[in-house]
């Protein structure tokens, strides 16, 4: 048996509570510290490619005051017709977000990375889930911005939240569109060593 003093302490690089829920889900311990970087796009850099640099860059930000603890860093990015969409800047861009995303099939990545510098160890992934989502009226668009669900979301909408009404189906990690997703978390857990870790 690992004594608790060996017990590598988990540390989630992010404010967001649907992140947060998540990981209590699966009973880990950790603690909280949110990490603010710059999430504007490269020139000409994709999606996917955003998601795992911006889930790095957060997860190293974090792990550079905790050497010692394995940090789990995340990012989630909407695209639709090869446009990038993060979070919107207020309720208008929400609502040319919701417009854009109306009818169509859009794809959502979240990168992760699993970051502990003190063992040289950075790992990370994107995990990619398709939604489409029905086609919306301007009234339902007006309806659910009054919600202010929107808010702080990447395509101005919540999956777990009133937003599922949105969406026609989706194929895919239901918890990689509400911003983590929880296979991939379990995948590293396996290979690093459940019992390296603290469990609820």
């Amino acid at each position: 048996m690992t004594d608790d003093n060996e017990k590598v302490a988990v540390v989630l690089a992010s404010g967001s509570p649907r992140r947060k829920e998540i990981l209590e889900d699966l009973k880990l311990q950790f603690s909280v510290e949110v990490s603010d970087v710059d999430e504007s796009p490269l020139p000409t850099e994709k999606p996917q490619d955003l998601a795992k640099r911006l889930a790095i860059l957060k997860g190293s930000k974090i792990a550079a005051s905790n050497p010692a603890h394995l940090v789990i860093g995340a990012d989630t990015i909407v695209a639709v017709d090869g446009e990038t969409m993060g979070k919107p800047a207020g309720k208008e861009d929400a609502k040319i977000m919701l417009k854009k995303l109306s009818g169509k099939t859009h794809k959502v990545f979240t990168g992760i990375s699993f970051t502990l510098l003190d063992e040289h160890l950075l790992e990370s992934a994107v995990c990619k889930t398709d939604v489409t989502f029905k086609s919306l009226s301007d009234k339902t668009i007006n309806e659910y911005l009054t919600t202010g669900e929107y808010e702080g979301k990447a395509g101005a909408y919540a999956i777990q939240g009133k937003g599922k009404e949105l969406i026609a189906y989706y194929e895919g990690s239901f918890s990689n569109v509400v911003g983590l997703p929880a296979a991939e978390i379990l995948k590293f857990v396996r290979s690093f060593g459940p019992e390296r870790l603290s469990w609820k």
